[in-house]
């Protein structure tokens, strides 16, 4: 069971980190710091009580957990956004009013990029989600502490109760087994 204490230290110690892998996530200061703070309370609020060992782990998916409802309130926010902004003209000159002005995609921007463009993202994106979750379950723990979640390898090895070595050996082996899976899927990375 962990201490208020070091349940204090264990969120201060992460506190930066948390920050920097929201930000790089949302790419908005503000929203990050929203998103590390609501991860931080309910961590302290669900799972103060749990072992320090455990903290980091669970703060992990807790911290992604937030970012993902983020981006599920911001989709949901920006369709109504969109449905209802396109459908006001434009106060200022309505004679002159054009639909298709209002629906021009930026460029660089999803909506700018074709359909077909969009479809193989997205299956490609599914198809690496497939072969992750078929990787066993330290490989595929490993694989995303280290390359998704940016945790060095001595904070994985301690999040996952084991050496830096079987760490290394772990992540060798997904890296290994994804790169097979995806090349025999006919994706080239």
């Amino acid at each position: 069971m962990a201490t208020d204490k070091e349940l204090g230290d264990f969120l201060e110690n992460v506190e930066r980190r948390a920050f920097k892998q929201a930000v790089y996530a949302v790419r908005k200061d503000e929203a990050a710091l929203d998103i590390v703070q609501d991860a931080m309370i309910k961590l302290s609020e669900k799972y103060g009580d749990r072992p320090v060992s455990e903290l980091p782990m669970l703060f992990q998916r807790i911290l992604q957990n937030t970012i993902h409802d983020y981006f599920r309130r911001e989709k949901v926010r920006n369709t109504w956004v969109s449905l209802f902004s396109s459908l006001r003209p434009d106060m200022e000159d309505p004679e002159n009013f054009d639909i298709l002005e209002t629906l021009e995609a930026q460029e660089g921007s999803q909506r700018s990029e074709s359909s077909e463009d969009r479809v193989s993202r997205d299956q490609v994106l599914m198809a690496i989600d497939e072969e992750v979750q078929k990787l066993p379950t330290r490989q595929r723990e490993a694989f995303l502490m280290r390359y998704w979640e940016d945790m060095d390898v001595a904070e994985t090895a301690a999040a996952m109760g084991c050496s830096e070595g079987s760490v290394k050996t772990h992540c060798s082996r997904a890296t290994h087994a994804l790169a097979l899976a995806l090349k025999a899927r006919g994706i080239r990375l």
